[in-house]
């Protein structure tokens, strides 16, 4: 008889706040045999529990959530940072760095419980965390497999344990199972490349052998994902389980959930990255069997959309309700686009991280000193202008209809652009008597410079470097954002979604377009990828995309493809879609740029930031820890390491 070393978590609610820290307590009497676990219903969805624990909140898992933006669009002026090492290419340090949701935390500075666990005993707020994405996925399969050896029926190999359960209880129970096996499985694969395929509990002697493919092990995933979307619900509420959580049950896996991250898992896949297989990269050639399949994913979670289930938000006002006007204190934000998100952090937490992109002189946040600068190159290349032209297809027009003027770069923008961000001259608080209420974003030198741009009295990092501040999970109300003169931070909570619809209805646009074309609706669903992305023109409030752009198909990948970096922007989805889409590696994305003009804006250059070290294939993959490839020989290490 085995027994488990457990935390049996009532099922009280998955709220946001969930108590991170106390998911790997162990109480005296917390010793537990299998019989105990999966004997009743609650017993169980408390095991399951714990999987929820473990998904890696990207903004808020580590000491060093002011730098989550990992592609070429943030700049933290501190490059020993993650950013840092990534753009100088020093992945080693990534991996070893125990205040990076990459990693797992451990043997950090301010001390350690222990080689394989999270620091949870330790009294620095800092330093409470939950294991990082490549830990935490380890012990989420984990779970996933205990789970379905004990619940499966014998039928299908496992022991049926839950002999006190309704049959949707068990379907339910397995159905979060299957789903966070694959889940766990591909926040792996995002950063490291192909994985085994763990589908059991391992125990005694086992070897672990790299796949050859990346599809093949994306194939298995998708299994697993098969039988969520089988066994979930469409929401927890309309179901007898639901009841003792009832209005309480956001967090948990749906159907819908299991159809965007199917969908998802196999776009990955079917990218010119994966595709290529660390041999060769063409960034317009997908794996077009594999985006059909794609599609289909995204059609099921679509259809639940038109029937109630789930609706894009409206207009740009409605979004703040998606990224920050959570309807109560501590509540989930995400409004109808919410899919799924992270549990836990902290409100302490929740405030640095939406004030990130914020110069601490504005904020005041005592726990935040560092800035997440948007980068000048990520804006020009991808915010475009109020025709819905980006300013490189606007240039191409005759001089007379052109709306983008390099003297007076601010203007005509994308409605986007200025929803997102603050610009030099924009008031932040209009009742405010200082100043400072006015952004100075402007920078003549290092002496003369805007206080928005500078260091305060005490250098103290509040540097902005590049010009921009970005907003999007900022608090403004009534025209006034949240600042010294209007603290209003604390009344809302921020979070970064691992999946919202705006994402699902863009991937599912670029997996079409990939497999079909741009105005070419699958049987599964009525609505061609041009039309899905012109929801979002017509929610922004910018024309269509051009016909001319719409006929040719590597002109439209590339407008569909800055559609998603707008849309999606400081979300923290850049770095992995510049690498699937084999992108990163050119000058255009390694380049980070600052925007310098004098206070009176009579001229405007670009400077370079840092140019990133970026070979194609060795920077497009973590390496594995050195120990992690010497354990067993098939266990080959990513290419270039």
């Amino acid at each position: 008889m085995k027994n488990y070393i457990n935390k049996i978590l009532l099922i009280l609610g998955l709220v946001f706040f969930f108590s991170c820290e106390d998911y790997l307590d162990v109480a005296p009497d917390a010793i537990v045999t299998e019989e105990d676990v999966f004997s009743t219903f609650i017993n169980t969805q408390g095991f399951v529990e714990e999987m929820y624990a473990l998904v890696v909140s990207y903004e808020q898992q580590a000491h060093t959530f002011q730098d989550f933006l990992l592609g070429d669009d943030g700049f933290v002026d501190r490059p020993t940072k993650a950013s840092g090492d990534i753009d100088a290419g020093r992945f080693y340090d990534v991996i070893r760095d125990n205040f990076v949701y990459l990693n797992n935390h451990r043997n950090a500075q301010y001390g350690s419980t222990g080689a394989n666990s999270a620091n949870v005993e330790n009294q620095n707020n800092f330093n409470r965390q939950r294991p990082g994405v490549y830990d935490g996925s380890l012990r989420g399969i984990r779970k996933a497999n205990i789970i379905i050896q004990n619940v499966e029926s014998e039928e299908n190999g496992g022991k049926d344990l839950m002999v006190n359960a309704s049959q949707a209880e068990k379907n339910v129970i397995l159905g979060q199972a299957y789903f966070f096996r694959a889940f766990f499985h591909n926040e792996i694969m995002k950063f490291w490349g192909r994985y085994p395929y763990v589908d059991k509990v391992l125990v005694d002697d086992f070897e672990l052998l790299r796949p050859e493919t990346y599809k093949e092990v994306a194939l298995l995933a998708n299994e697993d994902y098969k039988k969520a979307i089988e066994l979930l619900p469409v929401d927890w509420d309309n179901e007898p389980y639901g009841q003792r959580t009832r209005g309480e049950n956001k967090g948990r896996l749906t159907k819908g959930t299991a159809y965007a991250f199917q969908g998802k898992n196999l776009l990955l896949a079917a990218s010119p990255l994966m595709k290529g297989n660390n041999e060769s990269i063409n960034t317009y050639d997908y794996d077009t069997e594999l985006c059909e399949m794609a599609v289909e994913a995204f059609s099921g979670i679509l259809k639940l959309a038109d029937q109630g289930r789930y609706r894009l938000a409206s207009t740009l006002d409605e979004l703040d309700e998606v990224f920050w006007k959570s309807p109560t204190p501590g509540a989930w934000p995400g409004a109808t686009e919410f899919i799924f998100a992270a549990t836990g952090g902290s409100q302490g937490q929740a405030t640095r991280f939406m004030a990130s992109g914020v110069s601490r002189a504005i904020h005041t946040n005592s726990g935040g000193y560092e800035v997440i600068s948007p980068t000048h190159n990520f804006i020009h290349n991808n915010f475009g202008m109020a025709n819905g032209l980006s300013i490189e297809e606007d240039q191409k027009l005759p001089a007379s209809q052109r709306l983008f003027d390099e003297t007076k770069p601010f203007e005509n923008r994308d409605p986007r652009f200025y929803k997102w961000h603050i610009i030099d001259g924009d008031v932040i608080d209009p009742g405010a008597d200082d100043p400072h209420k006015t952004a100075q974003l402007w920078f003549e030198s290092p002496v003369n410079k805007g206080v928005h741009r500078s260091n305060n009295a005490e250098n103290i990092k509040i540097l902005n470097n590049t010009g921009y501040m970005w907003t999007k999970f900022f608090p403004k109300v009534d025209g006034k954002y949240h600042t010294r003169w209007n603290p209003i931070i604390n009344q809302y909570v921020g979070v970064r979604m691992h999946m919202r619809l705006t994402d699902v209805y863009l991937m599912y646009a670029e997996a079409l377009h990939a497999s079909k074309g741009a105005r070419v609706a699958p049987v599964s669903y009525n609505l061609t990828a041009e039309g899905a992305i012109n929801l979002f023109r017509t929610r922004a409030g910018v024309p269509n995309v051009a016909p001319s752009i719409v006929a040719d198909n590597n002109r439209f990948m590339d407008e569909l493809r800055r559609e998603r970096a707008v849309e999606l922007s400081y979300e923290a989805h850049r770095w992995l879609d510049i690498r699937r889409w084999g992108l990163a590696h050119l000058d255009k994305y390694k380049r980070k740029l600052a925007l310098n003009f004098p206070q009176d804006r009579s001229s405007f250059t670009e400077s370079l930031l840092i140019e990133r070290i970026c070979e194609f294939p060795k920077h497009y993959w973590l390496p594995f820890p050195v120990e992690q490839t010497q354990i067993y020989p098939g266990f080959t290490q990513n290419p270039g390491w």
